[in-house]
């Protein structure tokens, strides 16, 4: 090549412009410019990124539209009829790419896919890729749209758990509420509670000064109303209230005379014999005081030693009594009741045998009822060197007598508390020798002075009874 064509080659490259981008991508990448969920950012900063080259082209390079002095005919003309010699197009598009600032040519072809790509600067691999980013970005589209949707739901939830607390703590303070009105409730309670005992206290102690009074008045009256010639004794200033738990063991009863044989002995008697004791204001009794068995004190209600007198009677005067008190006798059941009635009592029962044996049956607690409940029995606490024969089988049973249509008082011949009919009778029919027979005495049922357990039978009759009553908690004084 000469030096003309040289030349002249360099001012064709110099003279040659830049080609404009502005050009519409090929159908090779559909979804460039076109997917409406690609952000216009995107495309921006991508083609920025791709035609970085091109925004420098009327900027950097350097204005060759200069003046020259050579004669060198214009070659953008396309037009080389003056010219000895025409640049093949073959040397252009070669060496155009030589120069620094030069844009990619599009060289003629009939594939769009490489003019597209030479056109836009766009390789396939990167249309792969924005293919690749846009179907990932309409998954996370959809992924997002699922969030909203649960979110949604979350809330809503989240709406509903709010409005069940708030219910709850509408419940709490419902429940606080009447919490404290319960407690103000106790505490009134608790309140009116102290108040009472407090009214019951006092209560309780103006009843005790009154039932004093009243005592201490009762006793004036019985003073009155007694004879001259009964002795009168010391007012103990005990608690009415339970007034026969009350009792000293050792003193006088709080009547101004003795009434019974248990304060004949604090009164200084020793010897046992009939004595007149103090049943009620006016009313005396004339008693059989044994001051020798067991410490004395004992006051005798039933004896039975000799058959001297018969014990099948009626009812009025077992109520009343008879006998006789140094001998055989029975105190009456009226006399009984009042005087079993004004403390605790115990019971002693002595028996005898034909063959001079001795026994005893103790009972801890005794005391009969009024007339208008048959003189029922209460007796208990059994002691003793006999087995029992009397509390067990005949505690809580009325007394009956032949005339009253009892059975078993009619065919015993006795008045007595009888239970179908009886485990003892002391009585009974006396039987002199103890033994006796149905056949031989003719009769319908036993009817003799019978302990069972003695012998274990109904047809021997004992030789000697002997029942008596004193105070429970009497104790005698010890000799000098």
């Amino acid at each position: 090549m000469g030096v003309t064509e040289s030349i002249l080659l360099t001012l064709a490259l110099l003279t040659v412009k830049p080609v404009t981008h502005d050009f519409v991508a090929s159908d090779e990448c559909p979804d460039v410019g076109h997917d409406e969920d690609v952000h216009p950012h995107a495309l921006t900063e991508a083609n920025a990124d791709v035609f970085n080259m091109n925004i420098q082209t009327n900027r950097d390079v350097p204005d060759r539209n200069f003046q020259t002095n050579w004669n060198i005919p214009d070659l953008n003309t396309n037009s080389y009829e003056d010219a000895d010699w025409h640049p093949p197009t073959s040397h252009l598009e070669t060496h155009l790419d030589l120069l620094p600032d030069a844009r990619p040519v599009m060289h003629g072809s009939n594939d769009s896919n490489q003019t597209t790509s030479q056109t836009t600067g766009i390789s396939p691999a990167q249309c792969d890729d924005v293919s690749y980013w846009l179907h990932e970005n309409q998954n996370r589209k959809e992924q997002l749209e699922e969030l909203r949707e649960t979110v949604s739901e979350l809330q809503e939830e989240l709406r509903n758990h709010r409005h069940r607390v708030k219910a709850l703590e509408m419940q709490g303070e419902e429940s606080a509420g009447l919490n404290s009105t319960l407690d103000q409730r106790l505490s009134s309670l608790e309140l009116h509670r102290a108040e009472s005992d407090t009214l019951l206290h006092v209560h309780t102690t103006l009843l005790y000064e009154l039932q004093a009074q009243l005592h201490n008045l009762s006793a004036a009256v019985q003073h009155m109303s007694h004879r001259a010639g009964c002795r009168v004794g010391v007012i103990r200033n005990t608690p009415p209230l339970r007034l026969r738990d009350t009792l000293p063991p050792d003193g006088p009863s709080l009547s101004f005379c003795q009434s019974d044989c248990a304060s004949l002995y604090h009164s200084g008697v020793r010897r046992s014999g009939v004595y007149t004791i103090v049943l009620s204001p006016g009313a005396t009794l004339p008693v059989y005081c044994d001051m020798e068995t067991e410490g004395g004190g004992w006051m005798v209600f039933q004896r039975r030693r000799d058959g001297s007198v018969s014990f099948n009677r009626g009812w009025s005067e077992y109520r009343d009594g008879f006998g006789e008190l140094r001998g055989e006798h029975w105190l009456g059941n009226q006399h009984l009741h009042l005087l079993s009635n004004q403390g605790h009592y115990s019971l002693r029962i002595h028996l005898q045998d034909w063959s001079h044996t001795h026994r005893h049956a103790l009972y801890h607690s005794f005391r009969l009822d009024t007339e208008e409940n048959q003189y029922r029995l209460h007796v208990s606490g059994f002691t003793g060197t006999v087995k029992d024969s009397f509390g067990w089988y005949h505690d809580q049973q009325g007394f009956s007598t032949p005339d009253t249509g009892n059975i078993c008082a009619e065919v015993s011949h006795s008045g007595w508390w009888f239970h179908q009919c009886f485990y003892s009778n002391l009585n009974g029919v006396y039987y002199k020798g103890g033994h006796y027979s149905l056949k031989a005495q003719n009769l319908l049922g036993p009817d003799g002075i019978v302990w069972f357990s003695w012998k274990n039978s109904d047809f021997y009759s004992l030789k000697t009874v002997t029942m008596m009553i004193r105070p429970r908690t009497f104790r005698p004084h010890s000799s000098p």
